[in-house]
Parts: C-alpha cells; structure tokens; sequence
C-alpha cells in the first residue's frame, strides 16, 4: 500500500501521497477547528489537489483523514498526468473544480473533467475552513498556479505543481518560457515569502524557499 505522508499545521494538515509511475503528488487539504471536527462542525470536509491518477489511493487518501466530503479539487496545470483521475474525481467526490484560466480548456480536453472555476493570480479562495491564495507561475505551462495556505503563526506553505522542485525551476519549452518561469518565481514567491516557506511540489520531496534561494543565479545561468 501507498505510503501517506502527514503534516501538521497551525490550523491545517497537509496529507498526501505518490500515485502512478511518474510519481505524482495527491495533497488533501484539511481545516483544523478548535473543536477538532470538520470546518462546519461535523465531519472533516477537504480540498483535493492535483487528481493525478489511482482513485483507489485518493479514497484512501481521504479515508485516512478522517473521511468526510472533499468540498473542492484543485489542479496545478494542464499536464496529462497531473489529470488523469480528474474527470473521476469530479463525479465522484466534487463537482466544484478549479484550475488556471489559461490552461483550464486543455485540462478539460485531457482529462474529459470540466474547470467549474477558472482562477488567476492573486484570487484567495475560501474553501473547506481554509484560505488559499492563487498564485500565477507561468512558463511550465500558460497556466500554471500555485497554491498557498498560511497557518495560524505566520508561515506559508506552497503547492508548486511543477513549477518549482528541490534544486530548480520546473521544465520549460523555450528560454523564452524559462525567463518567464524565473520572473514569476523570483518575484512572486522568493520575494514575497521567508525562508521557512514550505514548498509541496508536484513529484518527489519537499524543500524550503531558503534552501532554494542561493542557487537562484545559478538557475539563470544555466537555463533550466
């Protein structure tokens, strides 16, 4: 069986786990109340992001948590296999989707799933208890977004997608895009949040902004 990986915030917990051959990671969002039940007060109610394949594993996922209903799913970008249990997912646990504007009509032709919300960078959702700003990173794909929660004593914890992994900027297409992708970054995320800032990307482990942040000259120079 899949191994969960647990993490536990000031008023939020982050789960999530690898799904697919290309490793792909499913978080779930949930609220922590005072009284530790769900944000209306009865069962835990969720955000999914990135439906990425196995909903075998996206069930347990959520019954892990504590079951209860996802109210929302969100997706990072366009690409295939970051959409693969979408249109499943949308049926069988929420039908309130969200994605990028710009890449919403290829998640849509990929995955068979319709984007019910189209977002854009800076747009603060209210979900499930939770409060996750939009945050436009393009170069990966047009539409790229990632999303951010902060907890209750300040810090910041992003979801990258693919837009942001230990030790670089995700792939891109031209230098065109790789220039964009370094841009958006630099000014939207290491400028904006302190080194503690946790970042959940869409494969593989986790990093910090201030283990990333002396190696942003590095990333230029190179072009990927």
């Amino acid at each position: 069986m899949e191994n969960t990986i647990t993490r536990e915030f000031s008023g939020f917990t982050v789960r999530s786990v690898s799904v697919s051959e290309m490793a792909n990671n499913v978080y779930l969002l949930t609220s922590q109340p005072t009284d530790g039940t769900g944000a209306d007060g009865g069962a835990p109610v969720h955000v999914l992001v990135d439906a990425a394949d196995d909903m075998a594993a996206i069930r347990r996922l959520i019954e892990g948590a504590g079951g209860g209903e996802v109210a929302a799913i969100l997706t990072t970008h366009r690409h295939w296999d970051h959409v693969r249990a979408l249109r499943e997912a949308q049926t069988e646990l929420s039908e309130h989707t969200f994605a990028g504007a710009e890449d919403a009509e290829a998640i849509e032709e990929e995955s068979g799933a319709t984007v019910a919300t189209r977002v854009s960078d800076g747009q603060v959702l209210n979900l499930a208890g939770l409060e996750i700003e939009c945050i436009a990173l393009r170069g990966h794909t047009p539409g790229s977004i990632a999303y951010v929660l902060r907890d209750g004593e300040g810090s910041a914890v992003i979801l990258s997608g693919d837009s942001l992994f230990p030790g670089g900027p995700g792939k891109t297409w031209s230098p065109e895009d790789f220039t964009q992708l370094m841009d958006d970054l630099e000014e939207r995320i290491f400028a904006r949040f302190p080194d503690d800032t946790l970042v959940l990307p869409g494969h593989g482990d986790s990093t910090a902004l201030g283990l990333e942040r002396p190696s942003l000259e590095d990333w230029r120079a190179r072009g990927w």
